[in-house]
């Protein structure tokens, strides 16, 4: 499963820049996603995976798991995740971030039962997501195209050539052994969808075309994340001389 998924990460990558070379003079409606053609076929492609097995999936582990369990076991890959925010926030020099974030981890492994509660959240020590296209976002790298991956999702050829630095980077896929490696991924996967069961059909349900309030979404939270939820107060993505970070 983890070679499969890197090897799916590669070819994204590949596409990407394939696509970079071959499609860069294609005009749409949207400059920030020159490749809308074939990023929705992708996005096509991946609601049809959803829909025939990773949403029957998350919605079985809903129904066979009790709440607490479930609660448990986010706690427990959130802890693992903190360990590659931690080293984000250290690359993008953020002290204080990088200071509370190893507060967090070390609270919840010893005194969370190895993460599965989190007792760090409760003494207001502040979650931190960060992943390495965060990082080249702060040291000022462009986002570059919106790219859909096949499997992962929405993406930005900035974050696309994040993206195998921040597999390596996953504390759970340190594990020796593989078959705890692909528990772990695959609980990840579980975990993630059955926090968007509601999310996903409302947003199906709400928009005349959810791709595009996908795209709008994802590109507007990468930016505040980039910026820590403070992003500069004017861009305008199609003049070409602002700073998309």
């Amino acid at each position: 499963m983890i070679s499969w998924m890197k090897r799916c990460a590669s070819l994204a990558l590949l596409a990407s820049l394939m696509a970079l070379q071959g499609c860069a003079t294609v005009k749409t409606a949207d400059a920030r996603d020159p490749w809308e053609s074939m990023n929705r076929s992708v996005y096509q492609f991946n609601d049809l995976v959803d829909t025939v097995a990773i949403k029957p999936a998350a919605e079985l582990y809903v129904k066979v798991l009790p709440g607490f369990l479930r609660k448990g076991v986010s706690n427990f890959l959130g802890n693992l995740g903190d360990v590659w925010s931690m080293a984000n926030s250290a690359l993008q020099l953020k002290g204080q971030a990088t200071a509370e974030t190893f507060m967090r981890i070390n609270v919840n492994t010893f005194l969370g039962l190895g993460g599965l509660l989190d007792v760090a959240t409760e003494m207001r020590l502040e979650k931190r997501k960060e992943d390495f296209g965060q990082t080249l976002g702060y040291w000022g790298v462009k986002p570059g195209p919106y790219v859909v991956l096949p499997l992962l999702g929405p993406s930005t050829l900035r974050d696309t050539l994040a993206l195998p630095l921040d597999m390596r980077g996953d504390a759970s896929q340190q594990f020796s052994n593989e078959a705890t490696r692909n528990a772990l991924t695959v609980t990840r996967v579980l975990d993630v969808r059955s926090g968007l069961l509601q999310t996903v059909d409302v947003v199906k349900a709400a928009s005349l075309d959810p791709y595009t309030f996908v795209r709008d979404g994802f590109l507007q939270k990468r930016r505040n994340d980039i910026h820590d939820g403070n992003p500069p107060s004017t861009f305008d993505y199609g003049d070409g001389q602002s700073d998309p970070k």
